[in-house]
């Protein structure tokens, strides 16, 4: 059997209509889209029909989606951009303790660049890894620029309720920003909805090319530049576009939209045969925020007396591809923060594995990981001094 690839949050492959619909843009229509000669005009149109599909499938309008290089620069954008913009000598953000680090680190950054003058409160979740609406509430000071709470988290795919922490934001006049990286092409994302100010988006996480993503910025809302250059995409994001990943983005867009459906019933039940059957084959294993909403792709498992590096190795070995956590983690010492921060010990964070199946995962592959998976826990577990039956 091929090798079964249950890592998709991580990233995922490219759809072969995805690679098709971007082509063209490497040969035929490689013009600069800032160019007003044709060549460049049909680069344009092939841009901005991609606004248009990336803009329907989070409900927006096609001129409040500005392209990025992926989530993280979409991320930084919106929290610097905002908090930058913000007025005030003093300045105060609320997010939580389980965001990605292109959240958290871009906190813990103003805070130290600031000298103190911007102070973030990290909320703490459940063990269920959800979070309190009312602790936003409570959270909230008269310097409260920004409340930047993630969609789906990457490690759990637990769903977050923001459609009532965007209404509390509203009520506060604050503006919200949401890390939809792991939601969009996943479940239905729709800005309006939601509440949000800003969402951040990543076209490798739904079958479009790495390096390419897009933020959406709602009408009317002012933020300072991250990046300084041309006057590209209305000032928002300087530099000449990635149009083959723009188109590639777009594309990908359109095809989650209209298989969205569909595809969550199908792979939610192969997620959910996964989890019970492997929770019944290896004894003491758990699932870990198994009662929260989740992504339908994402399953997250302790089993232990094991470490999670030397089973995704084991597992590897015998053809099957999953996750410690999120991969701009891997190779990390430290157990994962979202773990941790939903209860786990230290030991059990670092026996914890994610498997995050896709679009195109099959019936036999997950048949194939439930012999693979007990049989090398099973192995692991005997050369284990710390497990005990």
């Amino acid at each position: 059997m091929p090798r079964i690839y249950l890592d998709h949050n991580a990233t995922t492959p490219v759809e072969p209509a995805v690679l098709d619909a971007m082509l063209p843009y490497f040969s035929a229509d490689f013009g600069n889209a800032a160019s007003i000669h044709t060549p460049g005009q049909r680069a344009r149109s092939g841009v901005e029909t991609a606004r248009e599909q990336v803009a329907a499938l989070l409900g927006a309008r096609p001129q409040e989606i500005v392209f990025t290089s992926g989530g993280t620069e979409s991320d930084n954008h919106a929290i610097f951009g905002i908090v930058r913009n913000a007025p005030g000598a003093t300045k105060h953000v609320i997010t939580t303790q389980i965001e990605h680090e292109a959240v958290l680190n871009a906190c813990q950054f103003l805070e130290k660049d600031s000298g103190g003058a911007i102070e973030v409160t990290y909320l703490p979740v459940d063990k269920n890894g959800l979070i309190d609406p009312e602790s936003v509430r409570d959270a909230i000071r008269p310097q409260t620029a920004l409340i930047t709470v993630m969609h789906a988290n990457n490690e759990l795919g637990v769903i977050q309720p923001l459609e009532k922490i965007g209404k509390i934001a509203a009520q506060n006049d604050i503006f919200f920003h949401t890390d939809a990286v792991q939601s969009a092409g996943k479940i239905l994302v729709d800005v309006n909805s939601l509440g949000v100010d800003l969402l951040a988006i990543s076209g490798h996480k739904f079958y479009a090319p790495k390096g390419v993503g897009a933020l959406y910025i709602r009408g009317g809302t002012r933020l300072r530049q991250l990046l300084y250059g041309g006057h590209h995409q209305r000032g928002f994001r300087p530099g000449t576009e990635n149009v083959p990943g723009i188109v590639g983005l777009g594309k990908a867009a359109e095809l989650s939209r209209i298989s969205l459906n569909e595809d969550a019933v199908r792979v939610s039940a192969l997620r959910d045969e996964l989890q019970r059957e492997l929770l019944a084959r290896i004894p003491q294993s758990r699932a870990n925020a198994a009662a929260a909403p989740r992504t339908p792709n994402t399953a997250n498992i302790t089993f232990p007396g094991i470490e999670g590096e030397a089973l995704i190795i084991a597992l590897d070995l015998k053809g099957l591809a999953c996750s410690t956590g999120a991969a701009c983690s891997s190779g990390a010492i430290e157990p994962s923060h979202v773990l941790t921060a939903i209860g786990l010990s230290a030991e059990d964070a670092r026996a914890s594995i994610r498997f995050s199946l896709g679009r195109h995962t099959a019936q036999q592959e997950i048949a194939a990981a439930l012999e693979i998976v007990p049989s090398a826990v099973a192995q692991l577990r005997q050369l284990s001094p710390a497990y005990q039956k």
